[in-house]
């Protein structure tokens, strides 16, 4: 089938659905390569990352070497964090100056540099899901339009039969079948992806937890 022909066959409805499909798919292919190499990476950089602060012999020396293995900046903002909740600053509230805990600082700033890093490595996971969960809605509009086109141009012509209907309606269900091709590798780039920054979560997650042990165990400033 010429796909110039079917385009010019088809309205605006079905043009329209296809061009949504296209964008979905353009979209969903693009964060799926660059989240693989975006995981990729942070597996790599975590593991040697981890590894050389606990090496390190003091705070300096762990940032700074974190620093220079942690590319996509996941460890490095709570080690920031964790040496900023070590100076225990003094908040002011209403005038007056009150100490803020030390464990519930650490825990602010920990927390706080943890949903950064957690955001970046979700980054895309929406937009898979979405394509995945609303492609195969998009192709199956497309093809009821599409038959309800071709049949409504039939029954104006006055001539309708199994052999006239069958182009029409084969040309229809290809949106059916283009909707499949974009959700399905959505759906399988969302679950493959998804236990990856799973792991990572959890690792970046109990690495946390380790650094605000240290900091409710470091001497007061």
């Amino acid at each position: 089938m010429n796909f110039v022909h079917w385009w010019r066959s088809g309205d605006a409805v079905t043009q329209t659905a296809a061009l949504v499909l296209l964008l979905m798919s353009v979209a969903s292919w693009v964060i799926m390569l660059w989240k693989t190499r975006l995981l990729s990476r942070a597996s790599a950089d975590l593991a040697r990352s981890l590894a050389a602060f606990w090496q390190a012999p003091d705070w300096p020396q762990a940032h700074a070497a974190v620093a220079a293995f942690d590319r996509e900046s996941l460890v490095l903002p709570l080690v920031v964090a964790a040496d900023m909740a070590r100076a225990r600053p003094e908040i002011r509230t209403g005038g007056t100056a009150l100490q803020e805990p030390a464990l519930a600082h650490a825990t602010r700033l920990l927390r706080g540099a943890l949903n950064t890093g957690t955001a970046r490595l979700q980054y895309g996971q929406v937009v898979l899901a979405t394509v995945g969960a609303t492609a195969p809605f998009v192709g199956l509009l497309g093809t009821v339009w599409g038959i309800y086109h071709a049949l409504a141009a039939m029954a104006g012509a006055g001539q309708i039969s199994v052999e006239r209907l069958a182009g029409p309606v084969g040309e229809a269900l290809i949106m059916t079948a283009a909707g499949l091709a974009v959700a399905i590798p959505a759906v399988l780039g969302y679950n493959v992806l998804g236990r990856t920054v799973g792991r990572l979560e959890g690792e970046l997650e109990g690495f946390a937890h380790d650094l605000r042990e240290l900091c409710a165990s470091a001497p007061e400033a």
